[in-house]
């Protein structure tokens, strides 16, 4: 086991164990007390996290949402929005949601919130209030290493040409557009698409298409660190089991998938390479059981998170904060509205949505 304490007389002692996040337990307090020990320890959680990008703090006398948001409000600063949603969730109000509602048995990949939008949140903080019997942990994942762990030829392929994203919005398959843009009204989309640079259109059938360019790799504006960040592997149909990838496919078409990614130019991701970004993660990754009061900050520039699967009752919260601009993170590729060049692929949204010069 590996300590490290820091030099202040008060200081927040984490406890870094192989495999497991850095953790620390929190004195045993009411929950107003709590508030104000964690107030008053607000740098060295911070310097927690640029170090270790999450940090767990067991044993928080936290008992119900409203807990779970007074902890949230002595920590975090700002509160961030949940834009351009893609799984569903239930808001228990004051900005509190569960982590997600998707079927136990689904494992969820390693993602950091909201890297293909303009902005996205600095900060994640999770809570448990029940445990599942069986596995449920919520994995992280060091973007840092993650980066590091990528042959520089494909990286440096990314660096030039980002990553693009296609979605296809289905109230069937996935999220319909009224729930992930919450409006029921077309002219909404459009122009939040357009403030967004986001390439979009209606399909015969009424179901809304997307594509996006973003960097694959930007820098964190606090420490100045690149990072591996984006939804490339998490969205790629190579990530799917080969079952459920040859249905969807065949019932739905390859255009009509709900995600789908590509470099930025619109070249496909080869399944090699897939798999290679995809060790560069497991690789990075560590992981601590849930147990009722235990809270989780992830720095959501430094760290990816994921989701186990399960068995049993589970009850996590999300809630997150303080909003950061992708153009102070010195992103690697601009982002852009379709993707980056006029098309040499042949294929229907490839050529499509391609840019001209």
């Amino acid at each position: 086991m590996n300590e490290t304490i820091s030099a202040a007389a008060t200081a927040i002692r984490w406890v870094v164990e192989p495999g497991r996040p850095a953790a620390t337990t929190v004195p045993e307090l009411g929950i107003q007390d709590a508030c104000d020990w964690l107030r008053e320890h607000q740098q060295e959680l911070r310097r927690g996290l640029d170090e270790h990008g999450a940090v767990y703090l067991c044993g928080l006398p936290m008992r119900s949402t409203e807990d779970f948001a007074l902890i949230r409000d002595a920590l975090i600063v700002e509160r961030a929005s949940y834009k351009e949603k893609a799984t569903p969730r239930s808001h228990f109000g004051n900005d509190v949601y569960s982590s997600t509602d998707l079927p136990p048995q689904q494992t969820i990949r390693p993602h950091n919130e909201n890297s293909y939008a303009l902005s996205f949140p600095g900060l994640l903080m999770f809570g448990c209030l029940i445990a599942p019997d069986e596995g449920g942990a919520t994995p992280v994942t060091d973007v840092r290493k993650v980066l590091q762990g990528i042959p520089q030829p494909l990286a440096d392929r990314f660096r030039e040409h980002g990553w693009a994203l296609v979605r296809n919005y289905s109230d069937h398959i996935s999220l319909g557009w009224r729930t992930a843009f919450n409006t029921d009204d077309p002219a909404e989309v459009a122009a939040y698409c357009k403030e967004n640079l986001i390439a979009h259109e209606w399909c015969a059938d009424g179901h809304l298409r997307t594509v996006q360019r973003r960097p694959a790799t930007i820098r964190h504006p606090g420490t100045g660190e690149e990072v591996w960040f984006n939804h490339m592997v998490f969205w790629n149909s190579w990530s799917l089991d080969e079952d459920t990838r040859e249905v969807l496919i065949e019932d739905l078409g390859a255009d009509n998938l709900p995600f789908g990614t590509a470099f930025g130019n619109g070249e496909p991701v080869s399944r090699k390479d897939v798999e290679v970004i995809d060790r560069a993660y497991r690789a990075a990754t560590v992981r601590q059981s849930w147990q009722p009061g235990d809270v989780m900050i992830v720095d959501n520039l430094l760290m990816a998170h994921a989701r186990e699967s399960y068995r049993g009752d589970r009850k996590i919260l999300v809630t997150m904060g303080d909003p950061v601009e992708l153009a102070d993170c010195s992103p690697s590729a601009a982002p852009l509205a379709g993707f980056a060049t006029q098309a040499t692929s042949k294929g229907s949204w490839i050529s499509r949505w391609k840019r001209k010069p």
